[in-house]
């Protein structure tokens, strides 16, 4: 058993850091919601307290006692929620009955995730814009879709990808961008820490691909909004 965990760690050392590809979706098994929250909390809490008791912590210590329980509750309800199609944020648009034409930006918008390969958090700032075809949404909305999708275990790239493509299908449109600029603490607090470094993604649909409206788009993510 050893020996085989021996090679195991030998071939994650040789891959280092880097990014397996994979789909846009977020891989699942076909069973992933057949157990309930609760069900999940109570597995977890004894796989969380395996782990410390390997460690060699003090479980009956008072500061440690209830950690098992918070830490599961946080993987299913919060940090991970995500994973849930019931929660997904509803489509709530409206007829753009101001015949607004040009584009319109989301920017600066919060985000907090975790790296699916060591499970530590991913922290930065996503950057929206759509262009409306017809219909437009509310401002919160792209905030939601933002926050649904990063509470998974993610690559950067496909949360990326995730959040246009959610958005694309909301607004019936392909005219939608997203840019994402985020610390990994993969990076930043493991392995090489470097502590400065940040990741950039985008991804741009329909007319954002055309160099000029991708330039007005990033033009206006640098624009000094501070109130």
């Amino acid at each position: 058993m050893y020996m085989d965990l021996e090679k195991q760690l030998r071939a994650i050392e040789a891959q280092g850091d880097d990014h397996i590809g994979s789909s846009t979706e977020t891989p699942l098994r076909p069973d992933a919601f057949e157990l309930s929250d609760i069900e999940k909390i109570a597995l977890i809490k004894k796989d969380v307290q395996n782990i410390m008791n390997t460690l060699g912590l003090d479980l009956t210590d008072d500061s440690l006692k209830g950690t098992p329980t918070r830490v599961a509750k946080m993987f299913v309800q919060e940090i991970f929620g995500g994973l849930h199609p019931d929660r997904k944020p509803k489509a709530s648009t409206f007829e753009n009955k101001y015949k607004y034409g040009e584009m319109l930006v989301e920017k600066n918008i919060t985000l907090y995730s975790t790296c699916e390969h060591h499970l530590l958090p991913i922290v930065g700032k996503a950057h929206i814009a759509y262009i409306s075809s017809g219909t437009v949404v509310g401002l919160s909305k792209m905030n939601r879709v933002v926050d649904y999708f990063a509470k998974r275990p993610q690559v950067q790239e496909r949360l990326t990808m995730q959040i246009v493509e959610e958005l694309q299908k909301v607004l019936g449109t392909e005219d939608v961008a997203c840019v994402i600029d985020a610390k990994h603490l993969c990076v930043n607090s493991r392995g090489i820490r470097d502590i400065d470094s940040s990741t950039v993604t985008s991804e741009f649909g329909g007319k954002f691909k055309d160099p000029q409206t991708r330039r007005e788009f990033l033009d206006y993510i640098h624009l000094d909004t501070e109130f």
